[in-house]
This record gives structure tokens, C-alpha cells and sequence, in this order.
């Protein structure tokens, strides 16, 4: 039986001028499937030879193959770019000589062309390939990371909280907590060098963009001095200061912030008062 939007092992029957055609499974001739000359991807093949062809239905309703790999394929979580809207949804590059539908109803978010995000795979009624936004049934929990482990992980959404869902692999389910990230982030965007911080009772991994506290606490007290240097020495900005505006001048919370000016006070570098910090 062929399997449509996967790759199928089959066998060449025939060559014609522009391309072969690969056994259908079907007993009947009429059901053999085109692979065309200019879909070999510079393979060399003869009548009787074994291909794994990726199958897909064309836009005239055909099964058809191809021996280019695909960026996507069923069942599978990908991450892929938009490429158009239209009247009917939008469409994103599998790699196909034909852009895949994101039906509207199948959009959990709005998608913004040109760039990436995470879509899961399926065949819609007609046979074809389609892909959703709403991944989150298709993602496991089942896998061998450990806490302190570095992963990438891809933004698919947030919950109520504002924590964000992520995706580890295209398949493992992953969050990083709103108390973890200190910057603004988007669906669909890539995050390197994650931190595992915590692996939940479900399997789900806890994760943080956070560096270890020491790492963490040498960058912000650099990053402080250079802020007070380039402020002639002083600034308004002390261990009283609202949590919001630590946050967004340092990008860090309000209890590194306290902890990184002790630390620099201890070594004699500043000194604090009622109006703010200043450089000794």
C-alpha cells in the first residue's frame, strides 16, 4: 500500500522520455505512479531497480514522486516558512514542487509571511498533504535528556500564565516559565543554548534561557558598571528600583539585580543612597 506524504520504497517498471514510472501497488499499470526526469535529483536509475521516492498527490490530483528530499513529510512536526496567503490559507515550502495548505481552521495563530514556525503534518480528506499549527497532541514527552543538558527549543505558543510552550527536537514538549525570560518572545522563534532546569512529573522539560547563577551574576555586574561608566558615574537605579524597570533597562530580575549591586558594593566599586547607585 503507498503511503501518501512519506517516503516509499518501490520499484522502477518503466522508462518513458520524461521520466519512469514507479510501481503503484495496485496490480494495474494504469496506476503506476510518474516519477519525472526532472525530479531524479541527479540520480541514475534503471527499469528494475528499488527507489525510495517520496509519494505526494499533484495539483491535478495525481499521486506523483519525487527523489528530492523533503523538509517535511506525514505525521511529523517540521519547522517551515510561509510563502504565501491566499483566499483559502496560507502555504508554506516542504520542499514539493507544490507549496503545502495551512487551511484557516487549522491556524491556531496568525502567520506571518517569510518567516518560520512549526506545523504539524497530515493528509487531508482529498489525500493531499496539509499542515496545522495546533502541534501540541502530536509532541511526546518521551526522551533522554537530564537535567543540566543544553537543547534548542522552537516558541509554539503561551499559556495563560505568559510561560511559554516550546518544542525541543520538532517532537519533545518543553516550557520555559515566565519567571525565566526576560525578553520578549514570539512564536516561531528559535532559541539556542536553553537550559534544562527541571523535568516534570509528566516528562515535560522545564527549561531556561538563564545562564548559571554565577555566569549570570559576572555579566549583569559588567553590564551595571558599564551603565553607571557610560552615565558619568551614577544612575538612578538602586535596590528599590520597580521590578518592570529592572527588567527592561537590565534585562534581568529584581533579585539578581539586588544580589549583582551587594556583590559590587562588597568589592568597593559603588555605593548606594536614596536617589540611586553610584560609582566610588
Amino acid at each position: 500500500m503507498i503511503k501518501i506524504g512519506d517516503y516509499n520504497k518501490l520499484e522502477v517498471k518503466r522508462k518513458t522520455d520524461f521520466g519512469y514510472f514507479l510501481d503503484g501497488k495496485t496490480d494495474d499499470t494504469k496506476n503506476d505512479i510518474l516519477l519525472h526526469n526532472r525530479l531524479l535529483n541527479k540520480n541514475t536509475i534503471e527499469v528494475g531497480d528499488t527507489v525510495d521516492a517520496f509519494i505526494y498527490i499533484d495539483s491535478e490530483g495525481r499521486k506523483s514522486a519525487t527523489l528530492v528530499p523533503t523538509k517535511a513529510k506525514v505525521d511529523e512536526v517540521a519547522y517551515l516558512k510561509v510563502v504565501a496567503h491566499t483566499a483559502i490559507g496560507s502555504f508554506i515550502d516542504v520542499g514539493l514542487q507544490k507549496d503545502i495548505l495551512v487551511p484557516f481552521k487549522a491556524k491556531t495563530y496568525e502567520l506571518e509571511k517569510g518567516e518560520r514556525y512549526l506545523f504539524y503534518m497530515y493528509l487531508d480528506k482529498t489525500g493531499r498533504l496539509a499542515a496545522t499549527t495546533d502541534i501540541d497532541n502530536y509532541l511526546t514527552t518521551d526522551h533522554e535528556y537530564n537535567i543540566g543538558d543544553k537543547v534548542t527549543g522552537i516558541v509554539y505558543g503561551f499559556q495563560t500564565n505568559n510561560s511559554a510552550m516550546i518544542c525541543v527536537d520538532n517532537k519533545y514538549a518543553a516550557v520555559i516559565l515566565s519567571n525565566e525570560y526576560f525578553t520578549e518572545l514570539k512564536i516561531g522563534e528559535k532559541i539556542e543554548e536553553l537550559n534544562v532546569i527541571k523535568i516534570y512529573e509528566d516528562g515535560k522539560l522545564g527549561l531556561s534561557p538563564r545562564q548559571g547563577r554565577k555566569e549570570e551574576l559576572d555579566t549583569l555586574e559588567t553590564k551595571i558598571m558599564n551603565y553607571l561608566e557610560g552615565a558619568d558615574g551614577s544612575m538612578r537605579f538602586n535596590d528599590k528600583s520597580a521590578p518592570e524597570e529592572i527588567t527592561t533597562v537590565f534585562n534581568t530580575s529584581k533579585k539578581n539585580f539586588k544580589r549583582a549591586l551587594g556583590v559590587l558594593m562588597k568589592k568597593g566599586l559603588i555605593s548606594q543612597d536614596e536617589n540611586g547607585t553610584n560609582l566610588k
